[in-house]
């Protein structure tokens, strides 16, 4: 199986809820279309310091993290981050990886929105057997 990247849309969470109560206009909120690399072995989605600088999500907490290389980084860890892909969505935390690192699209948020990797057409994908709207288990 080869790589596989989504196109997603990442927005600042906090900017939704300032509009919610008429504090800044629809049109200032902070949004961007990216394409990602989608990464099971990835826990969380991660960003770099490029895309947190455009969107500047909250700094919430800092932590150490080991990139593909084996080498440990300390990384910011960003709160209020909604993430779309086609009819779904989910508000998510993300690490900021150093530098203009590849954003990674992790497991955790992927199972939020009930999202499947189609081996056979190498694409992330809406889980076919709930195509309208998420579905989680709870047990």
């Amino acid at each position: 199986m080869g790589l596989i990247y989504a196109d997603i849309e990442l927005i600042n969470g906090g900017d939704i809820e300032m509009a919610r109560r008429y504090i800044i206009g629809e049109e200032e909120i902070k949004r961007m279309s990216l394409r990602v690399l989608v990464d099971t072995g990835s826990y969380m989605l991660c960003i770099n310091k490029s895309i947190q600088e455009q969107l500047q999500f909250p700094v919430v907490e800092k932590r150490k993290a080991q990139l593909a290389n084996s080498e440990i980084v300390e990384c910011d860890v960003v709160s209020m981050v909604e993430l779309k892909f086609k009819n779904r969505r989910t508000m998510c935390n993300a690490m900021v990886l150093p530098g203009d690192s590849e954003p990674l699209l992790g497991a955790i948020p992927m199972e939020d929105m009930d999202v499947l990797i189609n081996p056979l057409r190498q694409e992330l994908e809406v889980n076919p057997e709930h195509p309208y709207f998420a579905q989680m288990k709870l047990k």
